[in-house]
């Protein structure tokens, strides 16, 4: 399993940047990208973006 994120739906807020407690979320261009190596799927991210942008893949 994997974090995915929907660039369709991302707005840029930063949100999932700032609850991310190993740093794996950075917004490149405005858009929240995910790194893998670093991501250890604890879905903090999920739980606070407002537009559902973030999932389990």
């Amino acid at each position: 399993m994997s974090v995915r994120i929907d660039k369709n739906k991302c707005v840029g807020c930063g949100a999932c940047v700032d609850e991310c407690p190993k740093g794996a979320l950075s917004l490149n261009d405005e858009i929240a990208t995910v790194d893998d190596s670093l991501c250890d799927e604890c879905g903090a991210c999920i739980e606070v973006c407002a537009t559902d942008a973030i999932s389990f893949e």
